[in-house]
């Protein structure tokens, strides 16, 4: 039977839910079924792209550094694209359900050998990303005990701390995570609405001009790295299928969350970025935001809501940031557990707790991954304290970007893989649309990581001719390149494990039925 057939994954993926697959070879061989349904899957994938800091950050940034106007329509274009995107990936989310998302698409589209490569790449990418958010909440945390205890506190402390803490939560039950993460995600949401509502009721001197949704505003220099830098802010929603195994329906509920995800996202960061520009005046907003910097939010606030209410907001601003750090490590563990699983990494990491069913060793992996790095940085901070160079410029601003550049090469190549999967199968009329739009965003997103790797000294602040401008974006090459070796290596010493990459609990059954015969 073709290693791709719809008969062959329909059978994986009832044995899974019935439980043979678990009691073949122990019970710590696939994650656990029927913990997420719909709700609890979007409020895990949406904290990954933490609201709050990106209205806070990103859209200043974009507005003082980058001079984009626009950026509101930039948000809405960027929806388009990721929505287009989603329809081939949610299709490719119904035939095949595994821990390892992009690398097992890409797998099954383009190649064991490609897979393996992007394995690595989204492994390196996803806990880059985390990792730099311990930068920026340290940063914050530091600064609140300073303004509001009168404490110095060195960023790392918090950080290391956040560390431990989300360590331990990737040790628990996916639900219990989910339900963590919902409560601070709704919250965080309410309170940029409220700012919202307020801006829009409270407009500059313009009023209520919708000059940010003018094709004109997206004109100049700063547009393609504004393209890389607000890409960034949709990080998130690609996350769904890493939790097909563990959702009910997930050929229903996988596909469901990927687009209300989407338009969720890009409906409440178009709003957002418009009422940062009504509140500051479109006219002045490129001013305000490059006077103001990450203060621009909390200074439009306070004039409209009060310092109580500002007061809040960054209290809300931290605990964003610690539910985003909390949904990247779950999703850096499951793409770990299936590496493991399927022979690409160690046998262990292919286990899971017998307690909770989380993937263990992947969690223990991550977090030591953080500690160390937030360590390296700690140890080489030689600026004076409040300085945020290490723990924001350096620690969250090289690794955001690196992680963003992966995820951005990873949506290209599974809107390749798609094409080719449903090609290989006999795709007819029925796939004809699905294949198109998938094409349409696979082009996109390589115009988006062109610009993202011309960019980026502007993305990461390094000079012209800075060394960063191509080592930073060359750990994703280099990872890609050490993962195709990889693959290459394991075709031609275990062409067994070779075969298997991307199958996941299939690969398990097939094995089982083998075994059996």
């Amino acid at each position: 039977m073709p290693r791709g057939s719809s008969s062959t994954s329909e059978k994986s993926r009832s044995a899974g839910a019935s439980g043979e697959i678990r009691t073949y070879k122990g019970q710590e061989r696939a994650l656990r079924a029927d913990r997420l349904g719909t709700t609890g899957l979007l409020l895990s994938v949406l904290a990954a792209s933490a609201p709050l800091m990106v209205v806070a950050g990103v859209m200043p940034t974009t507005y003082g550094v980058m001079g984009i106007v626009g950026q509101p329509l930039l948000f809405v274009i960027l929806g388009v694209v990721l929505m287009l995107f989603s329809v081939g990936y949610a299709e490719m989310s119904r035939h095949v359900h595994n821990a390892g998302a992009f690398y097992a698409y890409i797998a099954r589209g383009l190649g064991p050998t490609a897979g393996a490569g992007a394995s690595l790449v989204a492994l390196v990418a996803y806990s880059a990303m985390q990792v730099g958010i311990y930068g920026i909440l340290g940063f914050e945390i530091s600064g609140i005990f300073a303004t509001y205890l009168d404490i110095t506190l060195a960023w790392w402390i918090p950080a290391l701390l956040a560390v431990l803490v989300v360590g331990a939560l990737g040790w628990l039950k996916i639900d219990l995570n989910a339900k963590v993460l919902g409560v601070l995600l709704v919250v965080e949401c309410a309170l940029v609405v409220i700012f919202d509502v307020a801006a829009v009721a409270d407009p500059a001197k313009e009023g209520l001009s919708l000059q940010a949704f003018h094709p004109e505003t997206l004109t100049g220099a700063g547009l393609g790295t504004a393209l890389c830098f607000c890409i960034a802010a949709f990080v998130g929603f690609e996350q769904a299928p890493v939790y097909a195994e563990e959702t009910s329906r997930p050929q229903i509920v996988v596909s469901r969350v990927m687009f209300l995800a989407v338009g969720y996202a890009a409906l409440f960061l178009a709003l957002s970025a418009w009422a940062l520009s009504v509140a500051a005046g479109p006219g002045r907003i490129v001013e305000v935001a490059g006077e103001q910097g990450p203060g621009l939010l909390f200074t439009l606030t306070e004039s409209r809501l009060g310092s109580t209410f500002t007061d809040v907001l960054h209290i809300l601003f931290v605990t964003g940031m610690f539910a985003a750090l909390l949904s990247f490590h779950n999703v850096v563990a499951r793409y770990a557990f299936a590496m493991g699983r399927e022979g690409l990494l160690p046998a262990s990491f292919g286990r899971t707790n017998k307690t909770s069913g989380a993937p263990a060793a992947g969690s223990l992996l991550q977090s030591g991954v953080s500690a160390a790095v937030v360590l390296a940085f700690a140890l080489t901070d030689d600026t004076p304290a409040g300085d945020p160079t290490v723990p924001v410029l350096h620690l969250f601003t090289w690794m955001g970007n690196v992680g963003a550049l992966g995820v951005i090469a990873l949506m290209a190549a599974a809107s390749l893989a798609v094409i080719a999967f449903f090609v290989r199968r006999g795709a007819g009329r029925a796939q004809a649309g699905r294949l198109v739009a998938s094409g349409i965003a696979g082009a996109a997103l390589l115009v988006i990581a062109f610009y993202t790797v011309k960019d980026f000294d502007v993305l990461v602040g390094a000079g012209p001719g800075s060394a960063l401008s191509w080592v930073l974006p060359g750990v994703i090459g280099a990872a890609l390149v050490a993962g195709l070796v990889y693959g290459a290596v394991l075709r031609r010493a275990k062409p067994e494990v070779h075969a298997r990459i991307g199958l996941g609990n299939e690969a398990f059954q097939l094995e089982k039925q083998a075994t059996e015969a």
